[in-house]
């Protein structure tokens, strides 16, 4: 399919909202093409992102598509859309609304202890005219069950209606006067300059609703404060990396499920990686390789509360019979991600097939092992407290990388092909260890200190003797010398230090070898056998570890001119997908994703702490 006479707008073009709960993105004509309610992980009751007849609602000026400029409430997640047309300008604000908690949550029920502000389960749309008249329209037409189902309206007075159908429904309402067309309820009216007008979405427990357009002001301006109280106890330095920072933050803290305290990889599933092809996945759960960089970017920012509730639901998780953490949890902790295809959606820009749930979920990993003990020790020492619950968390977690270093595994990229000694999985086992006893130390218990440093220093040997080429670069696995920009972890976990030959030929390689116009790959699909067909985009979580590989073996200037050209190619909002296609200039995979807006802290950190080291050595 032709990207010029595509239907689907850029996946980059896309504005993202969230309430912590779940989370909507906007098309730059004003529809909601995504929404599942009422979590992140439900089926979807506007899917037009992956098939144009899986759902929408648009609320912007009749007969105008294209808006003058879309940009974020500054400090926010909260949208905020102008238009001009050719009778006047309006301004469009767009909200997944928060606000104080007065009740236990029935919808969506915590495990957490309960924070001040919570999920008002409410999606709020206003609209001002600033100039002239316009004629405003709004088309509501959900598609439940991830398309398969159209609506059933109930209509409940001239201003609202009810939607129903597969078990789920909202209310909408609007201070225009609604009608029902089919699956369809719409309305149309025109503002004069100063006029304003609102529509709403619940599903709330009491499907409650704004009563006129000044309440639904007030749940936006409520939502506002939420999100800039929040920021404000980040610690952003004054520097040219704030933005980015700030908004990177923000993602992350809309990528988290309230109720748990998870965080999804990503808000979407079977956004493409390769355009039309079958590498299409769901990534709307929570990965135990991301604990430990979720906890390096939160600790960084300051906010040590999402710290520590990330890790009790991590602590919360039930561990395979062996002991062992899955790769990757359900955002309430459940196991069974068994996937699916819904065969019947055309998929983003004809991208095949459509999954639901996520088979890797049952792969062997053995990095899982190091990510969550990397993330116990990070806790720990931030916090000077290693709660009682977390240290069977550490024995586990030590005992089941020392039984499984040895083995084979599918590696950080969960390929689908042959198991292999991956490079990266023997680090994450190092890892495990080296943190394990690390951790023993601070409970004062010598032979567990002892004993899991004889096997970190076992592992490290082990890779040293295989896992290097005779060029002296970190290989893919034990079987090739091909690369793979997940060797770049060694200096980022400090297997050996910035100044080893070994790590500055694997960056200099990576870097020189596996890169498109200067963004890193994952590795070559012709010479990895991952199970799967089709070229990859180049992937913006390598890109970000190669800027910080390159701080840490001190190449500052090429380590900064990395970030500067990833800054560029952020969408208009300042987000990122999985990958970008450097071709075409455009991002590809599910979006936003977490793990590209974490690496991003923890390149932008590493510069920022180069340069501050450096001023104080002038």
């Amino acid at each position: 399919m032709s990207v010029t006479n595509s239907p689907f707008p850029p996946i980059a073009d896309y504005g993202f909202l969230s309430d912590c709960h779940t989370g909507a993105l906007i098309a730059p004509d004003g529809s909601v093409d995504w929404l599942c309610l009422p979590a992140f992980d439900s089926a979807s009751v506007f899917g037009n992102l992956l098939d144009r007849g899986a759902g929408s609602f648009r609320f912007g000026p009749y007969g105008i598509n294209v808006p003058t400029a879309r940009t974020y409430v500054p400090g926010t997640n909260v949208l905020m859309t102008t238009w001009h047309t050719p009778g006047g300008w309006i301004v469009v604000r767009d909200a997944l609304v928060m606000g104080p908690r007065i009740r236990p949550d029935t919808v969506t029920p915590h495990t957490r202890p309960p924070a001040d502000d919570d999920a008002l389960h409410l999606l709020v749309r206003t609209v001002e005219c600033l100039d002239g008249t316009v004629e405003v329209e709004l088309v509501c037409e959900p598609a439940f069950d991830y398309g398969r189902e159209e609506a059933a309206w109930t209509e409940v007075d001239g201003h609202s209606a009810d939607a129903a159908g597969a078990g789920q429904g909202f209310r909408l309402s609007t201070d225009m006067l609604v009608g029902i067309e089919g699956g369809a309820a719409r309305a149309r009216h025109v503002l004069a300059k100063g006029d304003r007008a609102f529509c709403a979405l619940s599903w709330a427990e009491d499907l409650a609703v704004p009563a006129d357009v000044a309440e639904a002001e007030a749940h936006i301006a409520t939502t506002i404060d939420f999100w800039r109280n929040w920021l404000a106890r980040a610690r952003i330095p004054d520097h040219s990396l704030r933005h980015p920072l700030e908004r990177s933050a923000l993602t992350i803290k809309g990528l988290t499920y309230m109720p748990t305290g998870a965080t999804v990889a990503a808000l979407t599933t079977s956004l493409p990686e390769t355009p039309g092809g079958e590498r299409n996945w769901d990534y709307r759960y929570t990965w135990m390789r991301d604990t430990t960089f979720t906890l390096q970017a939160l600790h960084y920012l300051n906010l040590d509360w999402e710290a520590d509730e990330f890790m009790h639901f991590v602590a919360d998780l039930e561990p395979n019979p062996d002991g062992a953490l899955q790769i990757m949890y359900g955002i309430d902790g459940r196991r069974d991600l068994s996937e699916s295809t819904r065969d019947e959606l055309s998929g983003y820009e004809g991208a095949k097939p459509v999954r639901l749930g996520n088979g890797a979920f049952d792969q062997r990993q053995n990095d899982v092992f190091g990510a969550v003990l990397d993330s116990l020790l990070l806790h720990t020492r931030r916090s000077k407290h290693l709660p009682r619950r977390l240290w069977p968390l550490v024995q586990s977690q030590a005992a089941g990388a020392t039984a499984a270093w040895r083995e084979p595994d599918q590696g950080i990229w969960e390929a689908r092909g042959k198991p292999q000694h991956y490079v990266s999985s023997k680090l994450m086992g190092w890892v495990a260890l080296d943190r394990a006893a690390k951790l023993a130390a601070i409970r004062n218990d010598d032979q567990l200190e002892k004993e899991w440093t004889v096997t970190a220093e076992e592992i490290k040997a082990d890779i040293l003797e295989h896992g290097v080429s005779d060029r002296g670069v970190l290989r893919q696995h034990y079987e090739t010398d091909a690369l793979d920009a997940s060797t770049l972890l060694a200096p980022l976990f400090g297997f050996l230090p910035g100044t080893d030959e070994r790590i500055r030929n694997t960056v200099t390689a990576i870097s020189e070898e596996l890169t498109e116009n200067g963004f890193v790959m994952r590795y070559r699909t012709d010479e990895t056998d991952d199970g799967l067909s089709g070229k990859e985009g180049t992937f913006l979580i390598c890109s970000f570890w190669l800027v910080s590989a390159l701080a840490a073996v001190g190449e500052m200037e090429q380590a900064t001119g990395l970030m500067e050209r990833l800054l560029r190619i952020a969408s208009p909002l300042g987000l990122y997908a999985e990958e970008f296609e450097v071709a075409r200039s455009r991002h590809l995979g599910n979006f936003p994703q977490a793990f590209s807006h974490l690496a991003l802290i923890q390149a932008a950190g590493r510069i920022i702490v180069a340069e501050r080291l450096e001023e104080l050595s002038l």
